[in-house]
């Protein structure tokens, strides 16, 4: 495997709840900072600390659990912001600000010098205090490149330990990010890190994109929770890092489909069975080629197994099954079919799996089993 080293940044906690209805209990923000330490994810941003009340009390709490990962806390270029995020016990703070001309002009009513100076007293406050600092370049895709360059350099002299490239509004394709990336990591020797968002659906592959340009870290949630369309997913990254890139970040893989199942119970965003990755269909085989493929070598159709991310393997019997597949779930019933049989079996699953519209349950098969040949013998 590669030996670059990829840092998973994942911010489930801040930008996942961030999305549109979806809130947290703290009992649930704690399972889930363990489960994504258990997991091997490098930096937790465990939310926004200025916000008081429960999140503040929450983020002390992860502080205090122990963890190997670092614990981020995300701020407004204001020194009061960071000096909560330094009261919950946080050993990193991130340090938001735009720096696109639409931002600067039509949210921030300022100018780029006002944005320039905000964030370097706010980092200078940041390393004094000893901690971390990620300054996070909000619509850094909109923003104009000089500026950008300029930011980072700033943002360096002052200390800072990486800059957060964020595709605020999901409006990147991989060229574009690889060679932005690339033009940011030749003029400013500092740490990148990607935030993507996906509304085109590219979210992961800008961040793969931006990786291969030479950025340091990623910014992931789990299951691509986030604003709008979401963020590049956890599951996703680092499974595609792994097999796509030859950057094996040694994660605990199996525990991805339990913790994916967990956040999307406790976001009350429901987990599709055609998600990448952690979907239930990801190992499902119905089509007769696919499922004669995987019953003779399970790699003719599957690049990862499924008990590397938690799941297990479904031949699936329906109108695309063919007989291969029928032969193999029978054995499951301890019956040897003959060839006849299971494509006399085949052509009543397909009539059925036709009036259904959907694949037919175990049950359901041996119905058809025994409606043409009587009761297995045992």
């Amino acid at each position: 495997m590669t030996n670059k080293q990829v840092f998973i940044v994942d911010t489930t906690l801040r930008d996942g709840e961030q999305t549109a209805g979806v809130v947290f209990a703290n009992k649930e923000k704690l399972r889930i900072a363990r489960m994504l330490d258990e997991l091997g994810v490098h930096q937790i941003e465990a939310g926004i600390p200025v916000m008081g009340g429960d999140e503040k009390e929450a983020i002390k709490q992860i502080c205090k659990m122990g963890l190997k990962a670092s614990i981020m806390g995300w701020n407004r270029a204001v020194i009061s912001d960071i000096q909560h995020s330094i009261d919950c016990g946080c050993d990193a703070v991130a340090i938001s600000i735009s720096t696109s001309d639409i931002h600067i002009q039509e949210k921030l009513r300022t100018s780029r010098e006002w944005v320039l100076e905000s964030m370097m007293k706010a980092c200078e406050f940041a390393k004094s205090q000893g901690v971390y600092v990620s300054v996070n370049a909000e619509d850094a895709s909109r923003s104009d490149m000089d500026l950008l360059i300029q930011f980072a350099r700033e943002a360096k002299k002052v200390g800072a330990d990486r800059i957060r490239y964020c595709d605020t509004v999901g409006i990147m394709e991989p060229f574009i990010i690889y060679d932005r990336i690339n033009t940011l990591r030749e003029a400013v020797d500092i740490d990148i890190e990607m935030h993507t968002h996906d509304d085109f659906g590219m979210a992961t592959a800008n961040a793969l994109a931006g990786v291969k340009a030479g950025a340091s870290h990623v910014g992931v949630t789990v299951n691509g929770l986030g604003e709008r369309a979401g963020n590049s997913a956890l599951e996703e990254v680092v499974m595609a890092l792994k097999y796509l890139e030859d950057i094996d970040l040694n994660f605990k893989t199996d525990k991805f489909h339990e913790v994916c199942e967990y956040v999307s119970r406790a976001s009350g965003r429901f987990l599709p069975s055609w998600k990448s990755i952690v979907g239930s269909n990801m190992f499902a085989h119905e089509s007769g080629i696919h499922g004669d493929g995987v019953l003779k070598n399970p790699k003719t159709y599957e690049v990862i197994s499924p008990e590397e991310v938690g799941l297990a393997r479904q031949i699936v019997i329906g109108k695309h099954s063919g007989t291969a597949s029928i032969k193999a779930k029978f054995r499951e019933f301890e019956i040897d079919m003959t060839e006849v049989q299971a494509a006399e079996v085949l052509a009543r699953v397909r009539e059925t799996a036709v009036q259904l519209k959907r694949p037919l349950f175990e049950k359901e098969i041996m119905y058809i089993y025994e409606e043409l040949y009587g009761y297995p013998e045992h």
